[in-house]
């Protein structure tokens, strides 16, 4: 068997992403370049790696078990790239941070732009994910700092406080809900909504809540940011349901209704998990710190 890194880091993109379309994506490589990859995998090995179904992919047993090394093999790969980084004058690292919606658009810009700028020889590979998706992605070793609700089981992870913030719902200065001082969940459900993107990790979390509701969302327009969605929001559109920092923000220019959410989850404790702080990269260790005195 002869499988080079491209290969490996392939195979664990796919897995991740449960697609090879969106695995080839995160890898810069074309689909037909992928695919022809991962057979060729197969094909040394003399078995299947992946389940494939109209849903996606998963990883057959075999597939399951080259998940392990290979995350094994890139992990080293990195550590060697940072101890030879500085002697190449190239990165001396990349760290993979997963966050959750709020973190991601809230807090994360401000605390990372002062890390890189401190860190010229690290780079950092953002994605957005869902908060019980990130933990078991850091506990496997995917991620490497996590930065989820602190209302997710976190297991033998380690945790750190990041910061603590409530969903509350905006609605335009003249709707009727302008003037009410908090409500439910329940009842944002009968209104028009403006949300995130279908993709984004929040939105996905209110679908899910609804659906255990019985009733659906009645989104009128999703946007790509939460401050998009206060200036629907404002224009009448619909309500939304955002960070409150957002909500407070956006109300120093815009004519917004503010109400708080009352259910349990609206708050939100925000936390960093990482498997292992002294695992980490010295540079990875770093960015814990910078974002815990953030």
């Amino acid at each position: 068997m002869r499988f080079d890194l491209v290969d490996l880091r392939l195979f664990c993109e796919v897995a991740d992403a449960g697609s090879i379309t969106r695995g080839a994506e995160r890898c810069a490589l074309a689909l037909a370049a992928a695919s022809t990859r991962i057979r060729n995998m197969e094909d040394a090995l003399g078995a299947p790696l992946l389940e494939r179904s109209r849903q996606g992919v998963t990883p057959t047993p075999a597939g399951r078990i080259l998940i392990k090394h290979a995350r094994t093999i890139l992990a080293q790969t990195a550590r060697l790239r940072e101890d030879l980084g500085a002697y190449a004058g190239g990165l001396s690292g990349e760290v993979r941070l997963l966050a959750n919606t709020n973190a991601l658009t809230e807090f994360i810009p401000e605390a990372l732009s002062r890390f890189l700028a401190e860190h010229p020889h690290v780079s950092i590979n953002l994605e957005e994910r869902l908060s019980d998706e990130i933990v078991g992605l850091v506990a496997e070793g995917v991620g490497d700092i996590g930065i989820v609700a602190g209302t997710v089981d976190m297991g033998s992870l380690e945790t750190f406080p990041f910061r603590s913030d409530r969903f509350v719902v905006v609605t335009s200065a003249i709707h009727p809900l302008a003037q009410r001082q908090s409500m439910t969940f329940a009842d944002v459900l009968g209104c028009d909504l403006v949300g995130l993107d279908r993709a984004s990790s929040l939105q996905r979390f209110l679908s899910a809540k609804a659906v255990r509701e019985g009733r659906p969302l009645r989104l009128r327009v999703q946007l790509r940011s939460f401050d998009a969605v206060c200036r629907l929001v404002e224009c009448g559109v619909g309500v939304g349901i955002v960070p409150e920092t957002t909500a407070r923000r956006a109300a120093r220019t815009m004519s917004l209704g503010i109400v708080d959410l009352t259910d349990d989850w609206a708050q939100r404790e925000l936390t960093i998990c990482v498997r292992s702080l002294q695992g980490l990269a010295p540079y990875a260790r770093d960015l814990v710190e910078s974002l815990k005195s953030s």
